[in-house]
Protein backbone atom coordinates (compact mmCIF):
# COMPACT_ATOMS: atom_id res chain seq x y z
CA UNK A 1 0.00 0.00 0.00
CA UNK A 2 1.27 3.83 -0.97
CA UNK A 3 2.00 5.78 1.90
CA UNK A 4 0.12 8.88 1.80
CA UNK A 5 2.91 11.85 1.60
CA UNK A 6 1.31 15.14 2.11
CA UNK A 7 3.72 17.95 3.06
CA UNK A 8 2.11 20.01 5.13
CA UNK A 9 3.06 23.42 7.30
CA UNK A 10 2.25 25.23 9.60
CA UNK A 11 2.43 28.69 7.98
CA UNK A 12 4.21 30.67 4.98
CA UNK A 13 4.49 33.83 7.24
CA UNK A 14 1.13 34.58 6.59
CA UNK A 15 -1.79 34.57 9.44
CA UNK A 16 -2.44 30.51 9.93
CA UNK A 17 -6.43 32.20 11.09
CA UNK A 18 -8.52 33.08 8.49
CA UNK A 19 -11.46 35.91 9.63
CA UNK A 20 -13.73 35.67 6.73
CA UNK A 21 -14.15 33.16 3.48
CA UNK A 22 -13.16 34.68 0.42
CA UNK A 23 -9.67 36.40 2.24
CA UNK A 24 -7.04 36.38 0.11
CA UNK A 25 -3.30 36.39 1.53
CA UNK A 26 -1.45 37.34 -1.81
CA UNK A 27 -3.06 39.98 -4.58
CA UNK A 28 -2.93 38.90 -8.20
CA UNK A 29 0.17 41.41 -8.53
CA UNK A 30 1.98 39.78 -5.88
CA UNK A 31 1.57 42.36 -3.37
CA UNK A 32 0.71 41.25 0.15
CA UNK A 33 -3.08 41.91 0.89
CA UNK A 34 -1.61 42.51 4.68
CA UNK A 35 -2.84 46.40 6.05
CA UNK A 36 -1.02 48.01 8.82
CA UNK A 37 -2.56 50.28 11.66
CA UNK A 38 -1.71 52.86 14.67
CA UNK A 39 1.88 52.85 13.08
CA UNK A 40 3.46 56.33 13.45
CA UNK A 41 3.88 58.08 9.86
CA UNK A 42 7.57 58.06 9.89
CA UNK A 43 8.43 54.62 11.16
CA UNK A 44 5.86 52.94 8.06
CA UNK A 45 7.33 55.30 5.46
CA UNK A 46 10.09 54.75 3.09
CA UNK A 47 10.23 57.24 0.62
CA UNK A 48 12.76 55.98 -1.33
CA UNK A 49 11.02 52.56 -1.94
CA UNK A 50 7.58 54.38 -2.73
CA UNK A 51 8.68 56.33 -5.20
CA UNK A 52 10.70 53.68 -7.03
CA UNK A 53 7.47 50.75 -7.03
CA UNK A 54 5.20 53.60 -8.15
CA UNK A 55 3.60 54.14 -11.34
CA UNK A 56 5.38 55.57 -13.60
CA UNK A 57 2.98 58.07 -14.26
CA UNK A 58 2.41 58.30 -10.81
CA UNK A 59 5.84 59.55 -10.20
CA UNK A 60 6.12 62.11 -13.22
CA UNK A 61 3.25 63.99 -12.06
CA UNK A 62 4.44 63.99 -8.42
CA UNK A 63 8.04 65.63 -9.74
CA UNK A 64 5.89 67.76 -11.66
CA UNK A 65 4.21 68.94 -9.08
CA UNK A 66 7.07 69.09 -6.74
CA UNK A 67 8.60 71.11 -9.51
CA UNK A 68 5.48 73.63 -9.95
CA UNK A 69 5.23 74.08 -6.02
CA UNK A 70 8.73 75.03 -5.06
CA UNK A 71 8.75 78.01 -8.45
CA UNK A 72 5.61 79.57 -6.99
CA UNK A 73 6.55 79.75 -3.29
CA UNK A 74 10.29 80.84 -4.27
CA UNK A 75 8.10 83.47 -7.11
CA UNK A 76 6.02 84.64 -4.13
CA UNK A 77 9.06 85.36 -2.24
CA UNK A 78 10.43 87.05 -5.03
CA UNK A 79 6.91 89.41 -5.09
CA UNK A 80 6.66 89.73 -1.34
CA UNK A 81 10.62 91.10 -1.52
CA UNK A 82 9.91 93.98 -4.36
CA UNK A 83 10.27 93.11 -8.00
CA UNK A 84 12.52 96.42 -8.34
CA UNK A 85 14.99 93.48 -6.61
CA UNK A 86 14.45 91.93 -9.66
CA UNK A 87 16.21 93.53 -13.41
CA UNK A 88 14.91 93.18 -16.19
CA UNK A 89 10.81 92.23 -15.33
CA UNK A 90 8.89 94.03 -17.67
CA UNK A 91 5.30 93.38 -16.49
CA UNK A 92 2.99 95.69 -16.72
CA UNK A 93 0.66 94.17 -14.06
CA UNK A 94 1.08 92.20 -10.81
CA UNK A 95 0.31 88.38 -12.52
CA UNK A 96 2.36 89.27 -15.29
CA UNK A 97 5.51 90.63 -13.00
CA UNK A 98 4.55 87.35 -10.93
CA UNK A 99 4.88 85.39 -13.93
CA UNK A 100 8.18 86.34 -15.32
CA UNK A 101 9.37 86.04 -11.40
CA UNK A 102 7.77 82.51 -11.85
CA UNK A 103 10.20 81.73 -14.73
CA UNK A 104 13.24 83.59 -13.14
CA UNK A 105 13.02 80.95 -10.27
CA UNK A 106 12.88 78.33 -12.86
CA UNK A 107 15.50 79.17 -14.02
CA UNK A 108 17.81 79.49 -11.26
CA UNK A 109 16.88 76.19 -9.47
CA UNK A 110 18.01 74.67 -12.77
CA UNK A 111 21.26 76.95 -12.62
CA UNK A 112 20.33 77.65 -16.15
CA UNK A 113 19.81 81.53 -16.35
CA UNK A 114 18.86 83.15 -19.08
CA UNK A 115 20.53 86.48 -17.56
CA UNK A 116 17.74 89.06 -18.47
CA UNK A 117 16.45 88.66 -15.30
CA UNK A 118 18.82 89.06 -12.07
CA UNK A 119 18.43 89.77 -8.78
CA UNK A 120 19.61 93.20 -6.99
CA UNK A 121 20.04 93.83 -3.59
CA UNK A 122 21.19 90.99 -0.50
CA UNK A 123 17.68 89.98 0.17
CA UNK A 124 17.01 88.88 -3.65
CA UNK A 125 20.58 87.45 -4.32
CA UNK A 126 20.19 85.56 -0.87
CA UNK A 127 17.31 83.92 -1.89
CA UNK A 128 18.75 83.20 -5.15
CA UNK A 129 21.42 81.49 -3.45
CA UNK A 130 19.39 79.39 -1.54
CA UNK A 131 17.24 78.23 -4.78
CA UNK A 132 19.90 77.52 -7.32
CA UNK A 133 21.30 75.19 -3.70
CA UNK A 134 18.21 73.91 -3.27
CA UNK A 135 17.43 73.42 -6.97
CA UNK A 136 21.29 71.17 -6.81
CA UNK A 137 20.38 68.98 -4.44
CA UNK A 138 16.88 68.23 -5.42
CA UNK A 139 17.72 67.11 -9.18
CA UNK A 140 20.66 65.23 -7.77
CA UNK A 141 17.91 63.41 -5.82
CA UNK A 142 15.50 63.09 -8.52
CA UNK A 143 18.10 61.60 -10.72
CA UNK A 144 18.88 59.41 -8.19
CA UNK A 145 15.07 57.71 -8.25
CA UNK A 146 14.86 58.11 -11.71
CA UNK A 147 17.84 55.99 -12.43
CA UNK A 148 16.76 53.72 -9.47
CA UNK A 149 13.40 53.44 -11.47
CA UNK A 150 15.24 52.29 -14.51
CA UNK A 151 18.00 49.77 -13.01
CA UNK A 152 16.06 48.15 -10.40
CA UNK A 153 15.75 43.84 -11.33
CA UNK A 154 11.78 43.08 -12.03
CA UNK A 155 10.48 40.40 -13.39
CA UNK A 156 7.93 40.43 -15.33
CA UNK A 157 6.00 37.15 -15.46
CA UNK A 158 2.60 37.06 -17.18
CA UNK A 159 0.51 34.55 -15.26
CA UNK A 160 -2.70 33.03 -16.97
CA UNK A 161 -5.50 34.72 -15.45
CA UNK A 162 -7.10 31.41 -14.68
CA UNK A 163 -5.71 27.91 -13.32
CA UNK A 164 -7.07 24.53 -14.33
CA UNK A 165 -8.41 20.87 -12.95
CA UNK A 166 -7.41 19.22 -16.26
CA UNK A 167 -6.92 15.63 -16.82
CA UNK A 168 -3.08 14.82 -16.76
CA UNK A 169 -1.78 11.30 -17.39
CA UNK A 170 -4.96 9.21 -16.37
CA UNK A 171 -5.39 11.54 -13.58
CA UNK A 172 -6.14 14.97 -13.25
CA UNK A 173 -3.81 18.14 -12.20
CA UNK A 174 -3.98 21.50 -10.99
CA UNK A 175 -2.20 23.67 -13.59
CA UNK A 176 -1.02 27.21 -14.52
CA UNK A 177 0.56 28.58 -17.26
CA UNK A 178 3.53 31.46 -17.27
CA UNK A 179 5.41 33.45 -19.48
CA UNK A 180 7.77 36.32 -19.89
CA UNK A 181 6.65 38.53 -22.37
CA UNK A 182 10.36 40.72 -22.55
CA UNK A 183 12.75 40.24 -24.31
CA UNK A 184 15.38 39.48 -21.41
CA UNK A 185 16.64 36.08 -20.74
CA UNK A 186 15.35 34.49 -17.49
CA UNK A 187 17.71 31.62 -16.36
CA UNK A 188 17.53 28.48 -13.98
CA UNK A 189 13.73 29.68 -13.31
CA UNK A 190 12.37 27.70 -10.29
CA UNK A 191 9.13 27.51 -8.75
CA UNK A 192 7.41 26.68 -5.63
CA UNK A 193 3.65 26.34 -5.44
CA UNK A 194 1.68 26.58 -2.02
CA UNK A 195 -1.68 25.51 -1.17
CA UNK A 196 -3.64 27.11 1.96
CA UNK A 197 -6.74 25.75 2.72
CA UNK A 198 -9.14 26.02 5.78
CA UNK A 199 -8.69 22.99 8.00
CA UNK A 200 -12.54 21.42 8.60
CA UNK A 201 -14.85 22.76 11.19
CA UNK A 202 -12.03 25.25 12.37
CA UNK A 203 -11.30 29.01 11.43
CA UNK A 204 -7.25 28.23 10.84
CA UNK A 205 -5.79 27.09 7.54
CA UNK A 206 -3.13 24.44 6.68
CA UNK A 207 -0.32 25.24 4.46
CA UNK A 208 0.94 22.50 2.01
CA UNK A 209 3.80 22.76 -0.54
CA UNK A 210 3.10 21.29 -3.93
CA UNK A 211 4.60 18.31 -5.70
CA UNK A 212 5.29 19.64 -9.32
CA UNK A 213 5.74 17.68 -12.46
CA UNK A 214 8.70 19.91 -12.97
CA UNK A 215 9.58 22.42 -10.76
CA UNK A 216 12.36 24.19 -12.05
CA UNK A 217 14.03 25.02 -16.87
CA UNK A 218 17.59 25.51 -17.29
CA UNK A 219 15.45 28.36 -19.95
CA UNK A 220 12.37 30.16 -20.15
CA UNK A 221 12.30 31.79 -23.51
CA UNK A 222 8.46 30.09 -24.21
CA UNK A 223 5.57 29.14 -22.46
CA UNK A 224 5.46 27.03 -19.78
CA UNK A 225 2.43 25.28 -18.29
CA UNK A 226 3.15 24.39 -14.46
CA UNK A 227 1.09 21.25 -13.65
CA UNK A 228 0.97 19.61 -10.20
CA UNK A 229 -0.56 15.82 -10.45
CA UNK A 230 -3.48 15.15 -8.15
CA UNK A 231 -2.45 11.63 -7.46
CA UNK A 232 -3.51 10.07 -3.78
CA UNK A 233 -0.25 12.18 -2.24
CA UNK A 234 -1.94 15.79 -3.16
CA UNK A 235 -3.91 17.59 -0.71
CA UNK A 236 -6.57 17.99 -3.29
CA UNK A 237 -7.18 14.15 -3.77
CA UNK A 238 -10.74 13.54 -4.29
CA UNK A 239 -11.83 16.75 -3.59
CA UNK A 240 -14.72 18.08 -5.60
CA UNK A 241 -15.39 21.52 -6.97
CA UNK A 242 -18.02 22.50 -3.84
CA UNK A 243 -15.15 21.36 -1.53
CA UNK A 244 -12.45 23.52 -3.01
CA UNK A 245 -14.71 26.78 -2.61
CA UNK A 246 -16.01 25.40 1.18
CA UNK A 247 -12.20 24.91 1.92
CA UNK A 248 -11.75 28.88 0.46
CA UNK A 249 -8.36 27.66 -0.92
CA UNK A 250 -5.59 30.00 -2.52
CA UNK A 251 -2.76 28.87 -4.27
CA UNK A 252 -0.14 30.78 -3.86
CA UNK A 253 2.78 30.72 -6.47
CA UNK A 254 6.65 32.01 -6.28
CA UNK A 255 8.97 32.30 -8.89
CA UNK A 256 12.34 32.86 -8.82
CA UNK A 257 14.86 33.44 -11.86
CA UNK A 258 18.62 34.53 -12.74
CA UNK A 259 17.99 37.71 -14.84
CA UNK A 260 20.98 37.82 -18.20
CA UNK A 261 20.16 41.68 -18.22
CA UNK A 262 21.00 42.40 -14.72
CA UNK A 263 23.09 39.60 -13.62
CA UNK A 264 20.34 39.24 -10.37
CA UNK A 265 18.62 36.81 -9.07
CA UNK A 266 14.42 38.45 -9.72
CA UNK A 267 11.23 37.25 -7.97
CA UNK A 268 7.91 37.13 -8.97
CA UNK A 269 4.55 36.07 -7.04
CA UNK A 270 0.67 35.67 -7.95
CA UNK A 271 -2.17 33.54 -6.47
CA UNK A 272 -5.73 31.96 -7.54
CA UNK A 273 -8.25 31.29 -5.54
CA UNK A 274 -10.61 28.80 -5.82
CA UNK A 275 -13.38 31.16 -8.00
CA UNK A 276 -10.51 31.43 -10.22
CA UNK A 277 -10.05 27.53 -11.19
CA UNK A 278 -11.89 26.08 -14.26
CA UNK A 279 -12.99 22.47 -13.97
CA UNK A 280 -12.95 20.11 -17.06
CA UNK A 281 -10.95 22.28 -19.20
CA UNK A 282 -6.88 22.32 -21.30
CA UNK A 283 -5.07 24.73 -21.95
CA UNK A 284 -4.69 25.40 -26.13
CA UNK A 285 -1.36 24.93 -27.80
CA UNK A 286 -0.36 28.43 -28.27
CA UNK A 287 3.02 27.85 -29.99
CA UNK A 288 4.04 27.01 -33.47
CA UNK A 289 6.68 26.30 -35.78
CA UNK A 290 7.53 29.23 -38.24
CA UNK A 291 10.29 29.38 -40.75
CA UNK A 292 13.36 28.43 -38.59
CA UNK A 293 11.87 29.46 -35.21
CA UNK A 294 8.92 29.04 -32.82
CA UNK A 295 6.03 31.81 -32.31
CA UNK A 296 4.13 32.09 -29.17
CA UNK A 297 1.40 34.19 -28.85
CA UNK A 298 1.22 35.44 -25.26
CA UNK A 299 -2.08 37.14 -26.24
CA UNK A 300 -3.55 33.30 -25.85
CA UNK A 301 -2.27 32.58 -22.36
CA UNK A 302 -5.45 32.07 -21.01
CA UNK A 303 -7.34 30.35 -24.02
CA UNK A 304 -8.61 27.26 -22.75
CA UNK A 305 -11.40 25.08 -23.64
CA UNK A 306 -13.60 22.03 -22.31
CA UNK A 307 -12.34 18.78 -22.72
Amino acid sequence: MKKNKKKKFRDLGLDTKVSADGYRALNKDGSFNVRKTNVPFFERTNFFHSFISMPWLHFLCIVFLCYSVVNLVFASIYMIIGVESLTGISGASNMEAFIEAFFFSAQTITTLGYGRVAPIGTAANIVAAIESMLGLLTFALATGLLYGRFSRPSAKIKYSSHALISPYRNITGFMFRVVNPRNNQLLEVEVKVTLSMKKKDSELRDFYLLELERSKVVFFPSIWTIVHPINDSSPLYKLTASEVMEKDVEFIVMIKAFDESFSQIVYSRSSYKASELKWGEKFIYVSKRENDGLTVDVSRINASEKV
